[in-house]
């Protein structure tokens, strides 16, 4: 499988937030007014203008509190389930360079449950007065310029990483088997269906709902085989509830 995927080592993140912000810079997204959720992270969720999100996560674990932060976004799937749920052939593409998976204006036209619904990160968002579906698209105009991500670009602690998927691959493995030395539990997240690999230190589900997609919910056949009508009729709601 060719084109580019990333490598986040969440055992270095600090949630310094400065891929939150490099993302807003470079697409030119407003800020967002929230208020006060009870945690550091802000704003609460992912929006059609935040398009990642640093998630802060607080557990105890042997009677001690511990933080464990995800920098949220899209997973750019290798099968991507949310263009099988759109009803235009060029709404929803994949780069065939990159891999990444692009919303166009056009998902503005598409119906946005059923489009957030058959991700199984929960991921696309919409914007209610265009209607227009947003979520990360890799940089891909930064990517195909020859640069990095504006994520990866600011990322100050090596947590986020990008290049050829075989290169993030062999990379994600290295940084897996160093991270065991301290970490026991550490694990790759989805590595063989996803362009966005996550190293853990602990169990998945310790930082967020979403972070890992849970096998035993996936439908037998690849979401690609459903028809739109199998979409609406609601075979795609276990695949909604990977992240529960």
């Amino acid at each position: 499988m060719s084109g580019k995927s990333f490598f986040v080592d969440l055992t270095k993140c600090t949630a310094c937030r400065d891929c939150q912000v490099a993302c807003k810079q470079w697409k030119k997204l407003p800020g967002e007014k929230t208020r006060n959720m009870g945690s550091y992270q802000n704003p609460p969720d992912l929006s059609d203008v935040t398009l990642r999100l640093v998630r802060f996560s607080e557990q105890e674990i042997g009677g001690k509190m511990h933080w464990f932060f995800l920098p949220d976004q899209c997973r750019h799937c290798l099968d991507a389930p949310c263009k099988s749920g759109a009803s235009l052939p060029d709404s929803i593409i994949v780069d065939p360079d990159t891999g990444a998976v692009v919303y166009k204006e056009k998902t503005a036209k598409e119906d946005a449950a059923t489009i957030r619904s058959s991700c199984p990160y929960d991921i696309p968002r919409v914007n209610k007065k265009t209607k227009i579906i947003s979520k990360c698209d890799m940089c891909n105009d930064r990517v195909k310029a020859g640069k990095l991500p504006a994520c990866v670009q600011s990322c100050p602690t090596g947590t986020m990483n990008f290049g050829d998927r075989e290169a993030m691959l062999a990379l994600a493995k290295k940084s897996l088997a160093d991270a065991k030395k301290k970490f026991p539990g550490a694990q790759l997240v989805d590595e063989e269906s996803v362009r966005v690999i996550f190293l853990t230190q602990d169990k998945p589900a310790l930082y967020a709902k979403n972070l890992m997609a849970d096998a035993s919910n996936i439908p037998a056949r690849a979401p690609r085989e459903y028809t739109r009508q199998e979409l609406f009729a609601g075979l795609m709601k276990p695949v909604r509830s990977i992240l529960g």
